[in-house]
């Protein structure tokens, strides 16, 4: 099998692209970024393009397969960019494939796509998919569901998959979600357990997550087993909630208005002081969790690490500054003392 992996230089993209390059179905990996990276990794080539401007059915043509993962989470000050790139991008993207006679699609959706939904019990893949409103990551892709959604209608004979995980975490990719999501004047050594004193403690701060690693496998799973298609929600036991973060960070829950601390996140975002738009805590608190039973049963998805695991080693690599040598995960990137990260302006670029 030849396959095409957009955004393969990411958190999931590497892991993606090393889990194919394991598996002896696969012959051929066409790993597609922004940045070239000049690591080596088996079967792997890599080429320069941006889904927004690049030539995406010649770059597809002769696939047996097409994973599409690029997808931007900054910057978070300019909606219109990420737009462009997620919503209109993917739809190039999708478009592409059906030109290029590719037979098999598997997308990264998200938990973000699904519609408000409880914290008590769990949802499975019917549940609806229109997104938290107030949550801009949340509406594109509910949006790209809806766009996957004609093409299927359009071209019945395309087999598409849409992976739905939730929060995806490894140690290699700390340095990038620190950019995303922490910003340039997160000092690394602070982040260890016992440091961090206090976690807030919401009623509906509780959600899942998956090892990078993973949740690669799951999308090797959907590429090389022809006979799946549809949704398929992707997690790791056990469910994060403040009780068991306490435990994770040392740290003791205590009781937090969410209106309060989103107020807090919104002013820090409005300074440049952080990139996180307020917006994420809509999302954490909004979406449902999700039974991962049709990931088991039919792609034969079974976690090799837990979720509390995949946390702990995230947050081990934040306290080291540990990175991979992508553009998006090399602790590199941001310049000497994060420079290129300030001058940029914090939540104003493409990272």
């Amino acid at each position: 099998m030849r396959i095409v992996v957009t955004g393969a230089t990411g958190n999931v993209g590497t892991s993606v692209v090393e889990s194919l390059g394991r598996d002896p179905a696969v012959s051929a990996i066409v790993g597609v970024a922004r940045r070239e990276p000049a690591i080596p990794l088996a079967k792997t080539s890599w080429i320069q393009a941006d889904i927004v401007r690049a030539d995406l059915t010649e770059l597809f043509r002769g696939a047996d397969a097409v994973i599409h993962l690029a997808w931007l989470i900054q910057p978070s000050h300019d909606e219109k960019t990420l737009d462009a790139v997620n919503v209109e991008g993917s739809s190039r993207v999708f478009r592409a494939l059906i030109a290029a006679e590719v037979p098999t699609l598997v997308y990264a959706s998200s938990v973000g796509a699904y519609s408000p939904g409880p914290k008590d019990r769990r949802v499975d893949e019917r549940w609806p998919t229109g997104g938290i409103q107030s949550s801009y990551y949340s509406r594109q892709k509910a949006e790209v569901e809806r766009r996957l959604d004609r093409i299927e209608r359009e071209a019945p004979r395309l087999r598409a998959v849409r992976l739905r995980p939730g929060l995806i975490f490894k140690r290699d990719a700390a340095a990038g979600i620190r950019r995303l999501f922490a910003g340039p004047f997160l000092p690394n050594p602070l982040v260890r357990p016992g440091l961090l004193p206090l976690v807030p403690a919401i009623e509906r701060l509780v959600f899942q997550a998956v090892h990078s690693h993973c949740v690669a496998e799951a999308y090797r799973l959907a590429v090389t087993r022809t006979e799946t298609s549809g949704a398929y929600s992707i997690a790791a036991e056990p469910v994060l909630d403040p009780d068991r973060l306490g435990r994770i960070l040392d740290a003791k829950p205590v009781w937090t208005h969410p209106g309060a601390l989103r107020a807090a996140v919104k002013v820090g975002w409005l300074l440049r002081a952080q990139p996180t738009h307020p917006s994420w805590l809509d999302l954490a608190l909004g979406v449902p969790l999700m039974d991962t039973t049709r990931a088991r049963r039919e792609l034969g998805f079974t976690p090799a690490r837990g979720a509390d695991e995949a946390l702990a080693e995230l947050i081990e690599g934040l306290r080291e500054g540990a990175g991979f040598e992508t553009p998006p995960l090399s602790p590199d990137t941001g310049g000497p003392l994060r420079i290129r990260e300030l001058l940029t302006g914090v939540g104003g670029r493409a990272d």
